[in-house]
């Protein structure tokens, strides 16, 4: 099938509430123009550099998600344009991050990385150290930033039912934080699940997916 059409069977699948990010790292321009032809707005990168050449390239009703893991010097890079930055996992990059902002003018939402796999290569913060982070006043005191949710990945594995968990636990804890909103923390986004455990995560209560090789094909 066609990269429109896999866009176009996604949509027709996906509950209403489910944000869909085509995951378009390491895919040309090209590809991307095609899932934007059959009326896709929102993509997912995980290098800034090409994302922010991609972003040059585009048109500008693109949202771009940030996916990847985030080195705090390279913040400047994408801080005119990011819609999303899904893997915030420490107070020291929101600082960055709400620095660079503050140089465009700019709140950038972004999602805390909650560490629910058992895999050591996967980055995040456990949820005790998220709930510390949120309630300090150092936290408080960013003006340019707003956390709208969290993010999470699975293990990668097929035991559906350690799956099953590892998102149950992030839907339990993203209920638990609803009531504790601030000024800069609206908790209203759960990003979890990918091309090989969406349908799960959906089932586990994710709002937003974010998918690649279902709709671009595998990656070399």
């Amino acid at each position: 099938m066609s990269i429109p059409e896999n866009i176009q069977q996604l949509k027709k699948e996906l509950p209403k509430n489910v944000s869909l990010i085509a995951v378009s790292k390491t895919k040309p321009a090209a590809d991307l123009k095609d899932a934007y032809g059959a009326g896709q707005r929102e993509f997912g990168e995980n290098k800034i550099q090409e994302m922010a050449e991609k972003w040059a390239q585009l048109p500008k009703d693109i949202s771009w998600h940030m996916i990847g893991h985030v080195q705090s010097n390279k913040v400047k890079y994408m801080a005119e344009f990011v819609s999303l930055i899904h893997g915030v996992d420490s107070l020291k990059l929101l600082q960055e991050i709400d620095n660079q902002a503050k140089k465009y003018h700019r709140v950038i939402d972004c999602l805390l990385q909650i560490k629910i796999a058992e895999e050591d290569t996967k980055f995040g913060l456990s949820t005790t150290d998220a709930s510390n982070l949120l309630k300090s006043e150092t936290f408080r005191s960013l003006q340019n930033i707003r956390v709208v949710g969290l993010m999470g990945m699975a293990t990668f594995t097929s035991d559906q039912t350690q799956i099953k968990q590892e998102f149950g636990f992030l839907k339990s804890y993203f209920d638990m934080l609803k009531n504790s909103e601030t000024a800069n923390f609206k908790p209203t986004v759960l990003s979890m699940g990918m091309s090989q455990d969406y349908a799960l995560a959906i089932q586990s209560g994710s709002n937003m997916v974010r998918i690649g090789s279902k709709i671009f094909g595998e990656r070399e």
